[in-house]
């Protein structure tokens, strides 16, 4: 019973070791499989008739850095049914591979736990292109754990990619706001790539809430792919649409000073601000009747965000749109129209005050996913890595 328990220990539970032979730093283990039933794979009819026997060399996972080869004796039996030949099947290798599930994953344990490819390639004696390929197939095995109906909540952003021939190319992701993961990353961010690469996951009428920040592509993707769901727009990129006028004008005033403290002060929330520090601040703006009105109006966003009611952020944002109505400042014009355009998308925030800070946080570690696999050009292998990392 020991014998037999440190020979399943060594090869595969189906496999008897035959013999032991050592050639150089490998073991080589003659083996071959119990002999019982084997279904058909064409029409899954039980046959034990022998029709041949063929040998294959199939590589397993290394003991003590010494190479494991499995030399299997396979038969070759006959399908009554289908009267075609067929080869047994074993667990733990994959059909036309030469290589053990066993190894794979420990090639992958190694890319994970060692400092270097070099150190991979020396420690399990094989090439970068084993190394590639074994690894990639694993992580998509392990997605397929992953491979749910969609949430109820869903958070839509893009990160950038990779840069070729000039142009800047993006991922779109879609997280799962309550279970804390990345459901879904496809390359490319228009309509039509996305809807052609998700429109096969199951529970797209089960989607109740679509976080998304103001982007025509991506309202017009989640009407389509969710029509059960109410969209809201991100807080932070809403309170952030005065952002870029504001230091635009600024500029103007005092150049790009990194270091200039009204700078600071102009970007903070007022309501963080001490009492003496927005004295300095409306000191400073009442020379610039212009800007101040940019920055009154950056200030009463987040006054409408303040707002504790959905019936009182809709008086606030009616109120909101009224005032700007009668500035004829070209940025708060076009903060009007934008914010009528997308007054659904942000009300809709004051139901459930839900943002896709969870999103942005998976943008930063798709950024670390890069840095350690010093860029990618293969978007699939990108994609296996991102949403591995981001799985658990």
């Amino acid at each position: 019973m020991p014998i037999k328990k440190l020979a399943q220990f060594l090869v595969l539970p189906e496999l008897n070791i035959l013999k032991v032979e050592k050639v150089h730093r490998a073991h080589i283990y003659h083996c071959e499989k119990a002999r019982h039933f084997e279904y058909c794979p064409r029409c899954n009819t039980p046959s034990n008739v022998t029709y041949d026997h063929r040998t294959v060399l199939v590589r397993d996972e290394p003991i003590r850095r010494s190479q494991c080869l499995l030399k299997i004796k396979k038969r070759r039996l006959y399908c009554k049914q289908c009267r075609k030949p067929f080869t047994e099947p074993i667990d733990g290798i994959f059909k036309r591979q030469r290589s053990t599930q066993r190894f794979k994953r420990a090639l992958t344990w190694g890319c994970t736990q060692m400092r270097s490819l070099k150190a991979v390639r020396e420690n399990y004696q094989c090439s970068n292109s084993m190394i590639y390929t074994s690894v990639f197939s694993q992580l998509e095995i392990k997605l397929r754990e992953y491979n749910n109906p969609w949430p109820k909540m869903i958070g839509v952003d893009e990160h950038f990619f990779t840069r070729r021939k000039g142009y800047a190319e993006f991922f779109t992701i879609f997280t799962d706001l309550k279970g804390h993961r990345v459901r879904e990353a496809v390359f490319g961010r228009s309509k039509a790539e996305v809807l052609e690469k998700v429109k096969h996951i199951s529970g797209r009428d089960n989607v109740e809430w679509v976080v998304m920040d103001l982007s025509e592509t991506y309202r017009s993707i989640t009407k389509e792919l969710f029509p059960n769901a109410k969209r809201v727009a991100d807080k932070f990129h809403v309170l952030r649409l005065l952002s870029p006028a504001l230091r635009r004008r600024r500029i103007e005033i005092t150049g790009d000073r990194r270091t200039l403290r009204i700078k600071r002060l102009l970007q903070k929330n007022r309501k963080d601000l001490s009492y003496f520090d927005r004295q300095d601040v409306d000191r400073w703006l009442s020379n610039y009747p212009e800007l101040n009105l940019i920055y009154r109006f950056k200030e009463k966003l987040h006054e409408l965000y303040r707002n504790t009611h959905p019936e009182r952020a809709k008086l606030s944002f009616d109120r909101l749109i009224l005032e700007l109505g009668m500035t004829d400042i070209p940025e708060l014009k076009t903060l009007r129209r934008t914010l009528i355009s997308w007054k659904e998308e942000i009300l809709n925030y004051f139901e459930r005050r839900i943002t896709n800070a969870m999103t942005e946080g998976f943008n930063r570690i798709a950024s670390l996913v890069k840095n350690l696999g010093f860029g990618y050009r293969n978007e699939n292998n990108y994609r296996l890595r991102f949403l591995t990392a981001c799985a658990s």
